[in-house]
């Protein structure tokens, strides 16, 4: 039976008034109208029946069927929207558990309650077609620039038109003291977006290094094809900022295009970023090298790297001290997050000092352990022996180009040196078992005395307590907490146990805890050189 009581094509044109006037598609509208007319049903039949309404796309005749669905004896709850095999009989030939019985029913007048209900359902479905389209338009623009104009300022976070619906710019996404009037045209990066409750949230940023990434490659042809690539970008908004770029192409000076004639390209990007200073470098895979570039204008006289623990010493000259830090250690801590490496400065003349010092506690080493003159332990910090591991258990020839050094001399330091060890070894057993340290840690391979008492003493005393470490609690390791990169201490880091040894030793527990099949392992490792294989492969 249809609904016949309203002219049949108003449904139609209310519809496309509404889709035209929020530019969404008819048919969601449509579905809308269904879904209201469909509860305005069942407040006059009951709740608890399933009432549907189909709506003729091209006529607008609306029809209302009654559903009924067979289901299992047992599971019969709803005696409106449901019935048994045995009832469903009744109305239909050889029922079947699943299918559903359709009829037609009287169509409904809207009352006024019933059409106030109608219309909110149709709105509220407006308003998440509205949003789904918004979500849908923006979802992809995530990652690039765009034109906005200012609506009004709340708290000092500002809200953009950006078309289809608002944006937010927030106080903390703003260049310094930045102000904005009604009507202003901005532009800004697409940070995020996200599905929320109340509708899609798109979240703006002028702060962010990307933004500075996409400005250049607005400006500078050769990033936009793929010549140059941007490899890193720092920032202090409003101040200060690094970007490293590399070409792929020879006869074309990286650095001098981002530039521009006459700095016009770079020029462009520093008024839209309110003044902020732009050093552009040059990107080098030789991590040292790239680090000498980051830290200009400053001139670097030495670098050591340490990978494994991500940091790296600069020596600079006396009266380059300053310029390499910068104003409030704006320089380097820019260089540093443009490297990604810890970074510790120091002038030649604290390097100096610092080595001095090393030299002094490692022949006071020498001298107090193996009971040597000042003289002959100078002479052995001097040919590069740093330890007495060094001394006990290097090859004799090693000691005999020591100068004043022969064959009894050679036997006789390492004899000392052997003996100083395992004293000192024992004298840690035997703390380690006056801490508790139990016989299936004790034995495990790869753990010295010394190791034993540094693990007992922060309660690892147990096999089982040994492989429940993480690797980086053992090795020791770097936390990234607000941008700033925090050192974590390891229990086994003075030894200089290193992350992948900690990662070995800790699987091997496991492995004889049974914990882990061994297989698995090997499984996982073939997986690991398999991907490995195939990428070295797709590179070559």
């Amino acid at each position: 039976m249809a609904y016949t009581s309203a002219n049949q094509l108003e449904l139609l044109q209310t519809a496309e008034a509404v889709a035209r006037e929020k530019n969404i598609e008819p048919g969601l509208v449509v579905e809308a109208m269904e879904e209201s007319l469909a509860r305005a049903a069942k407040s006059r039949y009951g709740a608890e029946m399933d009432i549907r309404v189909s709506i003729d796309r091209k006529t607008g005749r609306a029809t209302f069927t009654r559903v009924r669905t067979v289901v299992e004896d047992e599971e019969l709850e709803n005696y409106q929207a449901e019935f048994t095999v045995e009832q469903a009989k009744e109305y239909m030939e050889n029922p079947e558990v699943g299918q559903q019985f359709i009829e037609e029913v009287p169509p409904v007048e809207l009352g006024r309650i019933a059409a106030q209900s109608a219309k909110q359902v149709i709105l509220q479905k407006v308003r998440e077609a509205e949003r789904d389209k918004q979500y849908e338009e923006f979802k992809d623009k995530a990652g690039t620039i765009i034109n906005a104009l200012v609506k009004r300022e709340e708290y000092g976070n500002v809200i953009v038109d950006v078309g289809a619906g608002e944006a937010v710019l927030r106080r903390n996404e703003k260049i310094g003291r930045e102000a904005y009037r009604p009507n202003d045209r901005i532009r800004c990066f697409i940070k995020d977006v996200r599905r929320e409750q109340r509708g899609p949230q798109i979240f703006l940023s002028r702060t962010a290094p990307e933004f500075m990434a996409e400005l250049f490659k607005m400006e500078v042809p050769e990033i936009y094809e793929g010549i140059i690539e941007i490899k890193a970008v720092a920032r202090d908004p409003g101040s200060r900022a690094k970007i490293a770029v590399i070409s792929y192409d020879g006869s074309i000076d990286p650095v001098g295009a981002c530039v521009g004639m006459r700095g016009s390209r770079v020029q462009a990007v520093v008024n839209e970023l309110q003044g902020e200073k732009i050093d552009i470098i040059p990107w080098n895979e030789d991590m040292p090298t790239f680090l000498v570039n980051a830290l200009q204008p400053a001139e670097v006289a030495k670098v050591v790297l340490d990978e494994e623990a991500g940091k790296i010493e600069v020596v600079v000259p006396d009266e380059q001290l300053s310029l390499a830090i910068g104003r409030r250690g704006q320089n380097v801590r820019l260089a540093s997050q443009l490297t990604g490496l810890d970074i510790d400065i120091m002038t030649e003349e604290e390097e100096s000092k610092r080595r001095q010092a090393e030299f002094e506690l490692r022949t006071k080493l020498f001298m107090d352990t193996l009971d040597l003159d000042e003289f002959f332990a100078q002479l052995l910090v001097s040919e590069g022996f740093a330890n007495l591991e060094e001394v006990a258990y290097v090859e004799v020839d090693e000691l005999l180009v020591i100068e004043g050094v022969d064959e009894d001399t050679a036997s006789e330091l390492q004899a000392r040196a052997r003996d100083y060890l395992e004293e000192q070894a024992k004298k840690a057993m035997e703390a380690a078992r006056a801490l508790g340290v139990e016989d299936s840690l004790a034995n495990f391979e790869g753990l010295t005395p010394q190791m034993l008492e540094a693990l007992g003493n922060d309660g690892v005393k147990t096999l089982e307590d040994f492989a429940t470490c993480a690797d980086w609690e053992l090795a020791g390791g770097w936390t990234t907490i607000d941008g700033e990169r925090v050192k974590d201490d390891g229990v086994l880091e003075p030894f200089d146990v290193s992350l992948e040894e900690a990662q070995d030793m800790v699987m091997t527990a496991r492995v004889l805890l049974g914990w882990v099949d061994p297989d698995d392992l090997v499984t996982e490792e073939e997986e690991g050189e398999d991907a490995e294989t195939e990428t070295e492969e797709a590179e070559a």
